[in-house]
């Protein structure tokens, strides 16, 4: 298994599985293992339903039982529309493949819309854990705008059978303040029914992307929304992993004030090394007492070695799993599952360790 990995690492094997995080160390960390819910959320004010779909969620697939998962993700349908998500592969214009996808892939759940879970939950809620996505930015206004509103009910995420609700704020945004309000209120109430909730921490303003680097992916801005994600009760935070730093002072050039941020973010919790700024993400989310799962981003022709890359670092930080769909769906099933099971390989590797 190893091997496999390195070979997927590449030139970058030794920089990636060598590495020693000398920032945040590791013992701090509140980490992964099949213990996590006993550990982390029973002290907690979750309900023991809430522990109870915690716990059937890390104890389905491939890792079930090593306090890791494996999420499958496809609400591209509405994010990215069907057309630019589906037409590589068209028999994922039918919800029932996806659902499909995730049980022969060995993941630990499913996340995708109402509708697509909805159309076949009697056959599959039993199977699988559903994370039904509540909210979603629609692309047919004109201009586009980046605003997540509401889809439909946590009330009808939990008539279906779902183990968890998921939503995404765009922190940074005009629109975010109202989605805070709404996901914090919907994440009391999925809780409330029992179930867990998973927040998609993104950031979007204009002003993040400069002409020189894109610090939508910044870990210390990336960390700043986890930590206002966990703030709202996420169970779990999805975050695109970190490709840069520096974004809280680059947004203070000139006479502007942006935030509040102290310098030994960038000189002791943090270097340019992926995993260290990874590991600043899982900081962000109360030292991994909220888990960390990052995104396997768009697919594209090095796919197998991007997500070993991506879930290796995720790992190595302290990070509890990934959630990658384009990656998986946009190909044949049967890709599909190998990808999604190398992915899982490097969570089953125990040569693979915490930085």
């Amino acid at each position: 298994m190893i091997d496999s990995i390195v070979k997927s690492l590449g030139d970058k094997a030794d920089f990636l599985l060598k590495h020693e995080c000398k920032t945040i160390a590791k013992e701090k960390l509140h980490l992964p293992g099949g213990d996590w819910v006993n550990r982390i959320f029973l002290p907690s004010d979750r309900n023991n339903r809430v522990l109870n779909n915690l716990d059937w969620m890390l104890n389905t697939g491939r890792l079930a039982g090593t306090g890791y998962m494996s999420i499958l993700p496809v609400d591209q349908g509405i994010e990215h529309s069907g057309g630019a998500s589906f037409a590589k592969n068209p028999e994922y214009f039918d919800g029932e493949n996806i659902i499909r996808l995730a049980l022969e892939g060995g993941c630990n759940a499913v996340a995708s819309t109402f509708g697509v879970l909805g159309s076949v939950a009697r056959k599959y809620a039993h199977r699988i854990p559903f994370l039904v996505k509540i909210n979603h930015n629609q692309l047919l206004t004109l201009p586009n705008q980046a605003d997540e509103v509401m889809f439909g009910t946590v009330k009808q995420a939990y008539d279906m059978g779902a183990a968890a609700v998921g939503a995404t704020i765009y922190f940074g945004s005009p629109e975010s303040n109202r989605q805070i309000i709404e996901v914090s209120q919907a994440f009391a109430q999925a809780h409330e029914y029992g179930m867990a909730t998973v927040l998609w921490c993104y950031l979007r303003n204009p002003a993040f992307k400069t002409k020189d680097k894109d610090f939508h992916v910044s870990a210390d801005l990336t960390g700043q929304a986890n930590h206002l994600g966990v703030t709202i009760q996420a169970d779990i935070i999805k975050q695109k992993l970190p490709e840069n730093n520096g974004g809280y002072l680059a947004m203070q050039m000139g006479d502007s004030s942006y935030g509040k941020i102290d310098k030994r973010v960038y000189t002791e919790l943090t270097t340019d090394h992926p995993i260290d700024l990874c590991r600043y993400q899982v900081a962000n989310c109360y030292l991994g007492r909220q888990g960390l799962i990052n995104s396997g981003g768009a697919s594209g022709a090095h796919d197998f070695e991007e997500a070993v890359t991506t879930a290796v670092i995720n790992k190595r930080a302290g990070g509890v799993g990934l959630i990658s769909g384009r990656k998986a769906f946009q190909r044949p099933m049967a890709e599909g599952v190998k990808l999604l099971n190398a992915v899982q390989d490097v969570y089953l590797c125990k040569e693979v360790t915490i930085a």
